[in-house]
């Protein structure tokens, strides 16, 4: 064999290695998404220009939450945010209507409290995915039935499942589950 031939030989090899390489790495990559994001990564691929894109404004969403400053609240916080929740379950009764716009007030200063940008509900939705993957669609659920709600009434029905879906991301951002040790505040989980 001449000395081309092998050269060519081990280029090919070397080009090949590195493509299964890749390969190997970007699923790993993809089933680390899939793991942490649940239901999201689907969401985020179907309504993304391709799968990889996708995956890049998954990451994007972990490298900001990674640099946020996400903190537990003190019990004092927490027993307050339960007693201003009773109340605006009490609400509920009287004028539901008010009371979802409430529930959505009220998690929103639970976010910023806890350290979360308060930016628009996209940019919550985005930030929140990151830990609270499990109860993201139910903050989905519940900001889309009170939008309706706001554009023309909604049933009580429908404002009572908006309050439930509210509930369940309060509870989960009540916890301090998702929250870092002091010493990782700014490394990926």
């Amino acid at each position: 064999m001449s000395t081309s031939v092998v050269v060519l030989i081990v280029v090919v090899a070397i080009v090949v290695i590195l493509g299964i390489a890749l390969l190997a790495r970007a699923q790993v990559r993809r089933r680390r998404l899939q793991e942490r994001f649940g239901p999201e990564y689907e969401r985020a691929v179907e309504g993304g220009k391709s799968k990889r894109a996708a995956e890049r404004d998954l990451a994007e969403r972990e490298k900001r939450h990674s640099e946020l400053d996400i903190r537990p609240l003190p019990e004092t916080a927490r027993q307050r945010y339960r007693q201003q929740w009773s109340l605006v379950q009490q609400q509920f009764v009287d004028r539901p209507g008010g009371a979802i716009l409430e529930a959505d007030r009220l998690l929103t200063s639970l976010m910023a409290e806890r350290g979360y940008p308060t930016e628009g509900y996209e940019q919550q939705h985005r930030d929140l995915s990151v830990e609270h993957a499990g109860t993201i669609e139910h903050y989905r659920r519940a900001h889309d039935i009170t939008q309706g709600h706001q554009q023309t009434e909604a049933s009580t029905e429908d404002l009572r499942k908006a309050m439930v879906h509210y509930r369940q991301v309060f509870e989960d951002l009540l916890g301090d589950a998702d929250v870092r040790p002091e010493g990782d505040r700014h490394h990926a989980r």
